[in-house]
């Protein structure tokens, strides 16, 4: 449940969601009254014109969309959805948007052809806020208005990105930091190089969960969000990510990147409540270490 609001003056519903969540769409209104999304007073209410009272207290429900679980495509699990946010556990060896080679084994299709369903009309679609290499598993958040879009990924600097990664060998620490400055060497690979004005400051911290024989599971939080920067950072302090043959890793035990992207905590570009979403480290990957 989104947090509620007082109706401090007579009016109709829907003129009431349009002026107290002035950042949803129209449309995004509508939709919460079709799919039983509004709560007046403990009730669910679909009329646009219900008449509301001073004192009356609305809010608006999050869970009538996919439920929790649902899965679609290639092994895309859904772990929340409401008119403004897509939240999925993506599955590993799955690109996020297509490339040159590959057109329809992406997130963003498979996805948006299950907002479509049926409806070859239906111009529905989800907006890319972030990516997770194809070889990573994990939380991902999709906009479904481009307006949730731009809230989204302006605050995106605030929000918790949490991975686990088993990586090779062990960190002498058990909790640090990474720091340096990356760069892109060609449009696959990047290095830590000393910084110029085309280099990218990049920060990861690190905490040792288990320690196992030759392996180690390691969380890693986000200060900052460069591409391959985990990987990159692991590999400088000489215990790449298993299966990461790219940066340096001898093994590949799991048939897989052993990189997972665990918990995201963000602000709801509608409502503004406090949002985390987890996924456990999948089977393959907890028993390595």
């Amino acid at each position: 449940m989104h947090k509620p609001r007082t109706v401090d003056q007579p009016a109709e519903l829907l003129s009431y969601l349009f002026a107290n969540w002035p950042t949803a769409k129209k449309k995004q209104v509508r939709t919460w009254l079709k799919h039983q999304a509004v709560v007046v007073n403990g009730r669910v209410v679909t009329q646009f014109n219900h008449p509301l009272k001073p004192g009356d207290i609305v809010a608006i429900r999050s869970d009538r969309f996919a439920v929790p679980g649902t899965v679609v495509g290639d092994d895309i699990r859904i772990c929340f959805e409401d008119a403004a946010l897509l939240v999925i556990d993506k599955p590993p060896d799955l690109l996020t948007i297509a490339s040159e080679a590959e057109q329809e084994k992406t997130v963003y299709f498979q996805l948006t052809e299950y907002l479509r369903g049926n409806d070859v009309h239906s111009r529905e679609r989800v907006w890319i806020v972030h990516r997770l290499d194809r070889e990573t598993s994990g939380i991902m958040v999709f906009a479904k208005t481009p307006q949730a879009k731009g809230l989204l990924q302006t605050g995106w600097d605030k929000a918790e990105k949490r991975y686990q990664a088993v990586i090779e060998g062990s960190l002498p620490n058990d909790k640090g930091t990474f720091r340096s400055y990356l760069d892109e060497t060609d449009p696959f690979r990047v290095i830590s190089v000393p910084r110029t004005p085309t280099t990218r400051h990049a920060v990861t911290h690190y905490r040792v969960l288990k320690r196992g024989k030759g392996r180690t599971l390691v969380e890693l939080t986000l200060e900052t969000g460069r591409r391959h920067q985990i990987r990159v950072h692991l590999a400088d302090a000489g215990c790449p990510i298993v299966g990461d043959k790219k940066y340096g890793a001898k093994t590949n035990p799991a048939k897989r990147l052993g990189l997972h992207s665990w918990s995201l905590l963000l602000l709801h570009p509608i409502s503004g409540e406090e949002h985390r979403f987890e996924s456990e480290l999948p089977t393959d990957l907890a028993r390595l270490v």
